[in-house]
């Protein structure tokens, strides 16, 4: 892993994605001398590496929203060949637009389907080839858990589900007298000298992850093990590297404090609040005809007098409450009996709300939210004040996710499903301390072109 702007980044997943730039630029090259095989080329050596560029940064832009490249992959929603395929549709349309705005910029469309079709091939080929080899264990870093208790186990779980694990645990090592829950098949016994388990193992890194930290932690041997090249790290600093998460049951106020995030200086202010403006423009650009017709279909559906747009009350930045703007999905008299979760197919939903639901089309009005300031276009999501007081009396650090605005989309929705009760809420929770912690341009432009993944995908819609 490496960290970018402080946002984690899978080394292997960078060095994928840097490879398949540099195949989709190579497939117009490769398209251009198989039309022009046999003939003379319409076209000068700037003239394809033009196209060339274009074409791959198009191409790897789409794949990244698709989630091809997302570390927390599981097989679950994988389908590759058909996230690659709406990938490169969406590519191609984007391009095909490229040259007609930008005539300079166009090239033959015989050209252009040769380059598609290499660019796939390539891909596909890659792809059997990372998959093949990047999980090998000699890849993987080695892992050692200093405990054997609720917390330890915790750890052998978040690695199981995905397709490219990024490191394996070669051991537990009992710290103490805690209740032994791992699996009792990795416990190395009688390891009283972690320098030699080390060796053995050949270990990478350390991580504490004992049920109880104020029992005695064999501090001399984890300085050795320090100073001899391995890698001490806590609960927090792993699961924020390896899940993207604040891991709520170890945090403490004094980590808060001197972590290295949780920075809102002006200057990053100002940055985003341009990002905010001109994403929001962007948006409203593309999307005024799907919320025309939107508008047109709630008419339709529930009459010219129905109201089209539903406003709420949410809580924002710094605890302030404002109204934010939907497309009301919901029957006129969906809180009679006052505010509620929406369930699974609930039955309040509309049927042109369950599409726009389902699209998130019914968010497309927050973009006035955002133009107003009371919104970002990435941030954690607006909560209701009648679930934010009790939210803040039992979640600790729940308040600490209005230190910043709220968003139409945000870390916790790439990452989180919708969340139908308070245990949700609390995992959701975890999502948003990383970008609260850890906000950046570089992070809000990376969790905007995700959106598109859940878009295409319904991920979280309800």
């Amino acid at each position: 892993m490496i960290r970018i702007f402080k946002h984690y980044i899978s080394r292997a997943y960078l060095w994928l994605i840097i490879i398949e730039w540099l195949i989709f630029y190579l497939a117009m090259y490769l398209g251009s001398d198989v039309r022009f095989i046999n003939v003379a080329s319409w076209y000068t050596d700037k003239d394809i590496a033009e196209a060339s560029v274009v074409f791959s940064i198009v191409l790897s832009v789409m794949c990244v929203g698709l989630g091809l490249y997302r570390r927390s992959l599981d097989w679950d929603d994988y389908n590759l060949a058909l996230r690659v395929c709406v990938s490169f549709a969406l590519g191609a349309a984007v391009i095909l637009s490229i040259y007609y705005l930008f005539p300079k910029y166009a090239i033959a469309r015989s050209v252009f389907v040769y380059a598609m079709v290499f660019a796939f091939l390539g891909m596909m080929l890659s792809r059997y080839f990372f998959y093949r080899f990047v999980s090998h264990d000699k890849l993987r870093r080695r892992v050692l858990i200093l405990g054997v208790g609720k917390k330890a186990k915790q750890l052998t779980e978040i690695n199981n589900r995905y397709i490219h694990k990024g490191f394996v645990i070669s051991g537990f090592v009992n710290v103490g007298s805690e209740t032994r829950v791992v699996d009792s098949s990795l416990i190395i016994e009688g390891a009283q000298n972690l320098r030699k388990v080390v060796a053995e193992y050949n270990i990478d890194e350390i991580v504490i992850a004992l049920d109880d930290r104020r029992k005695a932690m064999p501090l001399d041997q984890l300085l050795d093990c320090k100073a001899g090249g391995v890698k001490i790290m806590d609960l927090l600093g792993f699961y924020e590297r390896e899940q993207g998460l604040i891991f709520l049951e170890s945090l403490t106020v004094s980590w808060v404090i001197f972590s290295d995030g949780f920075d809102f200086s002006t200057l990053k202010s100002v940055g985003k609040r341009g990002v905010d403006i001109i994403a929001s423009l962007g948006l409203l650009l593309v999307a005024w005809p799907f919320m025309l017709l939107t508008a047109l279909a709630i008419m339709l559906e529930s009459g010219w007098r129905a109201p089209i747009l539903y406003r709420q009350i949410r809580v924002g930045e710094g605890n302030q409450n404002f109204a934010v703007m939907k497309f009301r999905s919901m029957r006129t008299d969906a809180e009679k009996n006052g505010a509620q979760w929406a369930q699974k197919n609930d039955d309040r939903v509309t049927r042109v709300g369950r599409f726009i639901r389902k699209c998130r089309i019914d968010e497309l009005p927050q973009i006035f939210n955002v133009l107003k300031g009371d919104m970002s276009f990435v941030g954690p999501r607006p909560e209701r004040p009648e679930f934010v007081a009790g939210f803040e009396e039992r979640i600790p650090f729940y308040a600490e996710r209005h230190r910043v605005k709220p968003g139409i989309t945000g870390w916790a929705q790439l990452c989180y499903p919708y969340g139908a009760n308070e245990q949700d809420t609390i995992n959701k929770l975890q999502y948003d301390l990383y970008y609260v912690k850890n906000y950046s341009l570089f992070l809000d432009i990376s969790i905007i072109l995700g959106t598109v993944e859940v878009i295409l995908w319904g991920r979280g819609a309800r």
